[in-house]
């Protein structure tokens, strides 16, 4: 149980940063935000994908990792919209 809870948090992050990647301009969010966004992706990616019956497959879940980094790089914008101009360096 506590293996699969630290493995979505690795996973929800390497998310996180792979949907950062793939956002357009620049992002002034933190990176503790952008773990946040990620964890979040992919635990409603996971959701999707496995209501869309392509969760678990053979393999790399291709579809359900493209859904994750799709909602993450959407949870990126948006925080960065709402969030980015209140950081300030």
């Amino acid at each position: 149980m506590i293996g699969s809870i630290i493995s979505a948090i690795v996973v929800g992050i390497i998310i996180g940063l792979l949907g950062r990647l793939v956002a357009p301009g620049k992002q002034n969010i933190s990176l503790l935000v952008t773990m946040i966004v990620g964890i979040i992706a992919a635990f409603l990616g996971t959701l999707i994908a496995n209501g869309l019956g392509v969760g678990d497959t053979n393999g790399i879940d291709w579809i359900e990792l493209i859904i994750q980094v799709a909602l993450a790089a959407v949870g990126v914008t948006i925080a960065a919209r709402t969030l980015g101009g209140r950081r300030t360096v």
